[in-house]
């Protein structure tokens, strides 16, 4: 474990409860940035439209680093991915590891946290 991630995880794990609550795990930031992605701002979702939004936030953490490629929106405006790589073979603290880390730089590039 890359206890400098953790470190700063839970440093953004902090900032985000301080505007939603307590309770900010890694499942729940993934919703975050799915319907962040999204863009059509707060509903109340079917459990199969939480899943796909879990996968939009997935590849969307993972396009940076060249697994996932953007396609298009449908015409629900809801974004679809095309799978550019394989994942490589990780145990779970590995996988863990990347999204936190990828957590990490999507939500400093998009200006809604900063570690200064």
């Amino acid at each position: 474990m890359d206890y400098d991630i953790e470190l700063r995880f839970q440093k953004l794990k902090t900032h985000l409860e301080l505007t939603f609550g307590e309770g900010m795990d890694v499942q729940a930031m993934l919703f975050l940035i799915g319907v962040n992605e999204l863009g059509i701002g707060h509903k109340t979702f079917s459990k199969q439209e939480k899943t796909e939004l879990l996968h939009i936030a997935i590849c969307t953490l993972l396009e940076p680093y060249g697994y996932y490629e953007f396609e298009q929106r449908d015409d629900d405006n809801w974004p679809h991915f095309n799978l550019i790589k394989e994942l490589p073979s990780l145990n779970h603290s590995e996988q863990q590891h990347l999204i936190k880390e990828a957590m990490l730089d999507y939500f400093i590039a998009n200006d809604y946290y900063s570690e200064d």
